[in-house]
């Protein structure tokens, strides 16, 4: 794993797969794991999401110690908590996680993490869990500072809900907006005010256009949008550069290729997301 410095924003992606995983031959370069990005902001460690992606930012901090992370989730689908349980960090002491999220109404994220989230259905038995765990509740559409990195956070428009977080570090801005379905008749003004002039955009692009209009098997109310839309929304907030994220499942490398020619076509700061890549913000 590449290393950051007090003056560094960079992004990794560790899962860029939407709903469940997709190993196999026909995922190898985009990769199959579920939902995870890292920030190293001004030398902060930042997780976004817990998906199977986890796993693998795991093994690359097996041998580090002391760790210290901020860790946030936009909700609790499976694809988003996976990995959790897999995540060897949290089993060591020394290290510590603060876990900022919204927890459904009437608990609180520690009862939710520790009832919902390390549930009895777990591999792993709660009480392995070592490292030290701070709980922080958000209230969606707040705004709060992590010394000088401001983040932003908005509701999306997902079933039982999603957080979007828009994370600020002199002057730079990256906007994590997933899960979400774009509306039929306009821009989500959620989406544009966090979006506004970032420098970059991971949107959830899971289908496309055709798919998720298709009579035959529609995806109108899933929760997901498509990477046309992420477009439109990169063009009316300014924004510079726009990720195509959560892949869906079945979509194979090559088909994948496919989108990306078609995005950067219609913008040229579009990219796909890709298992590993590192992406330099400042």
């Amino acid at each position: 794993m590449e290393t950051s410095s007090d003056s560094d924003f960079v992004i990794q992606f560790w899962g860029v797969r939407g709903s469940v995983p997709s190993p196999g031959k026909e995922t190898v370069r985009y990769g199959g794991n579920t939902s995870c990005v890292e920030m190293r902001v001004g030398g902060k460690r930042l997780i976004f999401d817990g998906g199977t992606g986890l796993r693998m930012l795991g093994k690359t901090l097996a041998s580090q110690k002391a760790i210290e992370a901020h860790w946030f989730f936009t909700h609790y689908h499976w694809d988003h908590i996976q990995g959790i349980p897999f995540f060897t960090p949290v089993f060591n002491k020394g290290n510590c996680f603060h876990i900022h999220g919204a927890a459904p109404q009437g608990e609180v994220m520690e009862q939710h993490f520790n009832d919902r989230v390390l549930h009895l259905n777990s591999p792993v038995p709660i009480k392995e869990v070592q490292a030290d765990l701070k709980f922080y509740d958000v209230v969606c559409g707040d705004t709060f500072t992590l010394d000088d990195i401001t983040i932003e956070t908005s509701p999306l428009n997902h079933p039982n809900g999603a957080m979007g977080y828009r994370i600020t570090w002199e002057g730079h801005s990256v906007f994590y907006c997933t899960d979400t379905e774009h509306f039929p008749d306009r821009l989500d003004e959620n989406v544009l005010h966090l979006a506004r002039n970032a420098d970059i955009l991971i949107y959830d692009a899971m289908y496309t256009d055709e798919e998720y209009h298709n009579p035959k098997s529609p995806k109108v109310g899933w929760g997901h949008s498509t990477w046309q839309e992420a477009i439109k929304v990169a063009e009316a907030a300014g924004v510079k550069k726009v990720a195509i994220f959560h892949h869906e499942p079945n979509h194979s490398d090559d088909f994948l290729d496919g989108i990306e020619v078609e995005v950067q076509e219609r913008f040229s700061g579009g990219f796909l997301a890709r298992e590993g890549m590192v992406v330099s913000v400042a």
